[in-house]
């Protein structure tokens, strides 16, 4: 034999399903019209040249970094790691030699900061070191 359920008087079923799907379609709203904070870097301005002026030419152990982040040493192009080398060879020969990076508009700051820290790192103090950008 069977047994029936019999319900008892002042309890009722409650249907979740439509507050889950007002809920769902809530979280959907809300994320899509949420503004999402978006960090920038901070400007940098090569108007003018940061650090001592450069000395005479010949003096110099110059870098150019173009548009496509590829570094130059005395017109031939080179990697990034290997200039510390040079900057090493350069350095013992003259101590006074000044680091002079030149940054053409549109490269990555990161390849900058990289050449940066490895003349900081080979020895040569910070007032040794200039960033100008080449006028076109």
């Amino acid at each position: 034999m069977r047994r029936k359920y019999i319900r008892k008087p002042g309890t009722s079923d409650v249907n979740m399903t439509p507050m889950l799907d007002i809920v769902f379609i809530m979280l959907i709203f809300f994320i899509v019209t949420a503004s999402f904070v978006v960090e920038k870097g901070l400007p940098i301005n090569h108007s003018h040249p940061i650090g001592p002026p450069p000395a005479e030419a010949s003096d110099n152990i110059s870098f150019l970094i173009d548009s496509n982040d590829r570094v130059y040493h005395e017109g031939r192009y080179i990697d990034i790691w290997s200039a510390e080398a040079v900057i090493k060879q350069k350095i013992t020969a003259n101590p006074k030699a000044p680091v002079v990076l030149s940054v053409f508009t549109g490269s990555k700051l990161k390849t900058l900061i990289r050449l940066y820290d490895l003349a900081l790192s080979v020895g040569v103090p910070k007032h040794q070191i200039g960033i100008v950008t080449p006028e076109h």
